[in-house]
């Protein structure tokens, strides 16, 4: 299984991902973590419940929270909408931060057919229909952050991090010139983003968990 399972009880899952696999594709045939996680609990219970409650892209690795039954995600999701699950991402940048620690808060715009969100100003085209969109970030070495979302944005630490002057290294995306020689020049060979952190409440006992990725893999 390519997916590694962090922690297991009867009410929920957290996983690792790892980058370049999908945690949920509507491709028919194509494995994801959903479909790896329903085939590995097949094989101790009949039509396996799996649902995701936080999602990661593609090309991200990280921690994923996953629950096993149906009033486990009602409680769970509520705790994402309410903004009661911390998760904290870290990331490797082009250049470094005057401010080591900041927030950015601006307004993104998800364009469909391009499958590309941008930043976008008062005036301009689609600016009635961005979101706002923030995130706190802290510079623990040069270009190395950790990142609290404050929203949950399509590519958001992506978009506003380029916008910012600073993309992630390994993004082909958003990359600028210099984040592109900077990404060949330090050996980079796929987004520098991990879902590094996750703190929730479990759904029944109501005890903190926290989990993080292992240092040597981030």
């Amino acid at each position: 299984m390519i997916t590694k399972i962090v922690y297991e009880d009867r009410d929920v899952l957290v996983v690792y991902k790892p980058a370049g696999i999908a945690v949920q594709s509507a491709r028919i045939g194509e494995m994801d973590v959903v479909n790896e996680i329903k085939n590995y609990l097949a094989g101790r219970m009949m039509n396996p419940y799996v649902a995701v409650i936080n999602r990661i892209d593609q090309p991200v690795h990280g921690l994923v929270l996953l629950a096993k039954t149906k009033d486990a995600a009602a409680k769970l999701s509520k705790q994402l909408t309410e903004n009661r699950i911390q998760k904290v991402y870290r990331a490797s940048v082009c250049g470094s931060f005057t401010d080591k620690e900041g927030k950015l808060s601006d307004v993104v715009y998800k364009d469909g057919r391009s499958n590309i969100s941008k930043v976008v100003k008062p005036g301009e085209a689609h600016y009635k229909e961005g979101k706002k969109s923030e995130l706190e970030y802290r510079e623990y070495a040069p270009g190395k952050l950790e990142i609290k979302l404050l929203t949950g944005r399509h590519h958001q630490i992506r978009v506003q991090m380029a916008n910012a002057g600073h993309p992630l290294l390994g993004d082909m995306k958003y990359k600028t010139p210099e984040s592109d020689a900077e990404t060949r020049l330090n050996g980079v060979k796929e987004l520098a983003l991990c879902a590094y952190a996750l703190e929730f409440k479990h759904p029944v006992s109501g005890e903190k968990m926290s989990f993080t990725v292992d240092e040597e893999l981030v």
